[in-house]
């Protein structure tokens, strides 16, 4: 793999993090919403035994590492090994040693708000780089390896559970913002990842073929796929081009395509996950 790129990886899953540990130590963790995740659960044995929140994520990462590794063999990336205990280290940093400002709420629903923001802005970019934070992913991994449970139905039920734990806790007040905190961050992370993520499919049907492709490939730096076609109408050969290329790329094409050829006919789609050279890496997805 592109040296160049592995350290783009990096870098980009460490900013994420970084997001991420803000997000929690400034509005999450002083107002004890815990929003899911081995922060969350870190939350609610804090309010339980006065260990940091830093440390307990320490313990609840490593020891979910060791039982993971135990069970079903050690299968996890570098990446994810280092984002986990990364995000783990930025917490107790942020939380005990660089004294961040955080915002202890006379108004829950800003820290909710905000909290949630910093923290799916800051996910979203670390799963983009084909990474995880660990934490309650690795429970949902082994159930789903020993039961057969669907990944995203059991983080769910976990992170349930963890706001649950946050009610009984701290009160029903908090662990309810726990809970709409958690329902917040996934539809969050899930918006964030789709304007990061979604790539344009169009397919081209033109007198102008090799001039659109020549624009594509020399232009835009993408490529460019020639399909074959046979009109139904026209009863001739045609030549169809594929092409995929970012959301932010489309209007260039359209613009180009109307100035060469009017007459073109085009279809364009929303392509949800694009792999392979030039968009996300396969390694490591899902």
């Amino acid at each position: 793999m592109n040296k160049n790129l592995i350290i783009r990886e990096y870098i980009l899953a460490t900013v994420g993090v970084m997001i991420t540990a803000i997000g929690l130590v400034a509005f999450l963790i002083p107002n004890n919403i815990a929003a899911g995740g081995a922060s969350g659960l870190a939350m609610v044995l804090n309010g339980v035994i006065k260990l940091p929140v830093g440390v307990w994520m320490y313990v609840i990462n490593g020891l979910l590492f060791l039982i993971a590794t135990l069970t079903i063999g050690f299968d996890f990336s570098v990446k994810t090994i280092y984002c986990t205990f990364l995000i783990t280290f930025c917490v107790d940093l942020f939380d005990r040693f660089i004294k961040i400002p955080k915002y202890v709420a006379g108004d829950m629903m800003l820290a909710v708000f905000f909290g949630d923001i910093l923290t799916a802005i800051g996910m979203a970019i670390t799963f983009t780089q084909n990474a995880s934070t660990g934490g309650t992913d690795i429970i949902a991994r082994l159930l789903n390896r020993y039961y057969a449970a669907p990944m995203g139905t059991t983080l769910l039920i976990v992170d349930f559970i963890i706001g649950v734990l946050a009610g009984l806790t701290f009160g029903a007040r908090t662990g309810m913002y726990a809970i709409l905190a958690i329902i917040i961050n996934g539809m969050t992370i899930d918006f964030v990842m789709k304007g990061i993520e979604t790539s344009t499919q169009v397919i081209v049907i033109s007198e102008k073929d090799q001039q659109i492709a020549d624009f594509v490939l020399n232009q835009l730096k993408r490529g460019a796929t020639y399909l074959n076609g046979y009109g139904a109408y026209t009863k001739k050969q045609r030549k169809i081009l594929l092409i995929v290329l970012r959301r932010r790329e489309l209007g260039e094409l359209i613009s180009f395509i109307r100035k060469t050829d009017k007459n073109s006919f085009i279809i364009v789609n929303e392509a949800r996950y694009t792999f392979g050279e030039g968009f996300q890496n396969i390694r490591n997805v899902f």
